[in-house]
């Protein structure tokens, strides 16, 4: 089936500079660079903005993607984008700007205490979290995942203090992973497209409206005051449509005066597709021809 006039945007979030032995790790450099070698030679990577401009005005050329990243880690900067700059392939980051310069976010702080975690066995019975084995690395990925489940749709004030107690007794000396403001413009300066991500990585279909609307605006706010220039493009936290987001906050995405949204509902893209409702997919394989074979597939069989 042809592929023109269907977008897929990619979402990543870390890309570390070594590998690491840990069942939490990200992709690594020698593993996104591979994979992003199959970007350029099996696709037509485009900026964000050049894509949905193509979309619109029907020239959007087979097998078109999008580079996006969330959150706003440093390694984004210092690994990432020199391997996306060498190979000429566009770059989109949105940041929630609460936790630039020193922030933890909350489901970093448990990974890392689970990570840390001597013996085998996690006790949060004292926290109504329960007792956790961990005897090997598949089971400290099952207590990770169970944990951020149970505390992601925890009012805000609740799910961070949960997971800084238990970031205090496991991982009390993590360091910030997040950017810096004078990392997000040297980001910027170097042609990286910079995109609202809420200040504080708000669900926002889990707050309340006014909460919601403060957190959209007040981030699109502080980006343009940082970077001199308006922010184009938003990403919605979690983003799943009718659990983590709805027309209501579509509507505010809208009214706040980006032009566009994305969300993390798979497939692509395609002229007739909302344009604060945009669907983003990431291959999960870290080998470079299953990658680009999974990336065809969703280009061909989603809508």
């Amino acid at each position: 089936m042809e592929t023109a006039g269907r977008l897929s945007i990619m979402l990543f979030h870390r890309v570390l500079p070594n590998p690491v032995p840990s069942p939490f790790a990200d992709l690594d450099a020698r593993v996104f660079d591979a994979l992003m070698m199959r970007v350029r030679d099996w696709f037509n990577p485009l900026s964000l903005e050049e894509a949905l401009r193509r979309l619109q005005d029907g020239t959007l050329p087979p097998r078109s993607v999008c580079v996006t990243f969330d959150d706003g880690y440093a390694d984004t900067l210092t690994v990432a984008w020199p391997i996306l700059k060498r190979l000429e392939i566009p770059a989109t980051v949105f940041v929630a700007s609460g936790f630039l310069d020193g922030g933890i976010m909350w489901n970093d702080r448990v990974i890392e205490a689970v990570s840390r975690c001597p013996g085998d066995r996690l006790d949060l019975t004292d926290l109504g979290l329960g007792i956790h084995l961990l005897a090997d690395p598949a089971q400290r990925t099952q207590v990770a995942t169970e944990l951020l489940a149970t505390l992601k749709y925890r009012p805000a004030g609740e799910r961070d203090g949960l997971s800084r107690e238990i970031a205090v007794r496991h991982a009390a000396d993590m360091t910030s992973p997040m950017l810096t403001r004078g990392q997000l413009r040297q980001l910027h300066a170097e042609g990286v497209e910079i995109g609202g991500h809420t200040v504080n990585h708000t669900i926002l279909a889990w707050t309340e409206e006014h909460i919601a609307r403060e957190e959209v605006v007040a981030n699109k706010e502080e980006l343009e005051a940082l970077l001199g220039e308006r922010i184009r493009y938003f990403a919605y936290p979690n983003g799943r449509a009718g659990r983590d987001f709805t027309p209501i906050h579509a509507r505010i995405v809208q009214e706040a005066g980006y032009q566009a949204a994305v969300t993390t509902e798979p497939g692509v893209s395609t002229a007739a597709t909302d344009r604060y409702w945009l669907r983003r997919f990431t291959p999960w394989d870290q080998t470079p021809l299953r990658f680009g074979v999974r990336l065809l597939r969703n280009m061909r069989e989603a809508a």
